[in-house]
């Protein structure tokens, strides 16, 4: 049997296909009890519009190309969360694409959220390859979600308030008393502030010359080896601020297996506030990021640009907050 088209919702509800469309757009224009009768014959028919025509006829696809930089960071659960919320709220669908499988396959996914004619774009995460963005970005809407680059005319960032994220970490760690403190480096411009904002509150304190640097890769591996590099100086420090959880759970496991006690005799704070350090075995001292409300401030700067794209773009910047846990006390004396 063939599908039921408009036409035949139509005949069952004695009123013109017009009037069909109009009750599917949601307009307002339509008398209640026509409408009732529409979506009454919609219900009894099984009929599901075509999204192919309907793109066709509008000129729009309703949807959204989110491109990760990596979907294996839980803090995009989390933001993404946001992003649909608003998005699918105001009828536009997610289509995800991973950017560390674009790496490996050499794809530009981009081009394909592009090629397939997406009505806007979200680039969460730092990408790898900020030129394809900019290429993208010239064709159609585009927000940057999560990262401070690329920075390109006429597209808006929304990221967290990283340099004062960093400060509450740090300033934490040395109001319990720490004073040889290590910053697991992540990459990218979001890296970058953290990194300047550690070392400023370390000066601020007269504590520039136990400060101390190591660079990671933003993975639980990257925290795990950089911490093992630590705790294998000399002069070990008694806290460490990672970059986010993941590098903060591998700092976790270093320190455990090389049998000190967090937070006895390390102290460790993470940055995201994802589920991992929400899990009670973990229960990670971090900083909230405010997740969820970078993806709904980012889909809104979408949804803004996509009716206004000559508007200049702007950086939005949310808010965090220290969530003190389980994993920072005072140094041992």
């Amino acid at each position: 049997m063939r599908p039921p088209t408009i036409r035949d919702v139509a005949e069952r509800a004695g009123v013109s296909k017009s009037l069909v469309s109009l009750v599917l757009r949601g307009s307002d224009q339509v008398r209640p009890e026509k409408r009732q009768a529409v979506l009454a014959a919609v219900e009894e028919l099984g009929y599901r519009p075509n999204a192919a025509a309907r793109s066709l006829s509008e000129r729009r696809t309703r949807t959204v190309g989110v491109l990760l930089n990596d979907m294996r960071n839980p803090w995009f659960v989390e933001l993404l969360d946001g992003l649909n919320s608003l998005l699918h709220a105001h009828g536009l669908h997610m289509l995800l694409a991973d950017g560390h499988l674009n790496r490996r396959m050499g794809e530009d996914l981009t081009r394909t959220f592009t090629d397939l004619r997406v009505d806007g774009l979200i680039a969460v995460g730092t990408l790898p390859d900020p030129e394809s963005l900019r290429t993208a970005s010239g064709q159609v809407p585009t927000v940057v979600a999560g990262a401070r680059e690329p920075v390109l005319p006429g597209v808006d960032i929304v990221a967290n308030d990283d340099e004062q994220g960093a400060r509450l970490a740090t300033e934490h760690l040395i109001g319990l008393g720490h004073r040889r403190i290590a910053h697991i480096a992540g990459q990218g411009m979001v890296g970058e502030l953290r990194r300047r904002s550690f070392e400023s509150v370390m000066r601020e304190h007269g504590l520039a010359g136990t400060a101390i640097v190591e660079q990671g890769d933003l993975t639980e591996e990257g925290g795990y080896r950089a911490t093992v590099r630590l705790l294998s100086a000399r002069e070990r420090p008694t806290a460490v601020f990672a970059f986010n959880d993941i590098a903060c759970v591998g700092a976790l496991s270093a320190a455990e297996e090389l049998g000190l006690q967090v937070p006895r005799d390390l102290s460790l704070v993470g940055y995201d506030n994802t589920y991992l350090a929400r899990l009670r075995h973990l229960w990670l001292t971090t900083v909230d990021n405010a997740g969820h409300d970078v993806g709904r401030r980012a889909a809104q700067c979408l949804l803004d640009r996509i009716a206004d794209p000559a508007r200049p773009g702007e950086v939005v910047l949310t808010a965090p907050a220290l969530e003190v846990r389980g994993t920072t006390a005072p140094p041992r004396r």
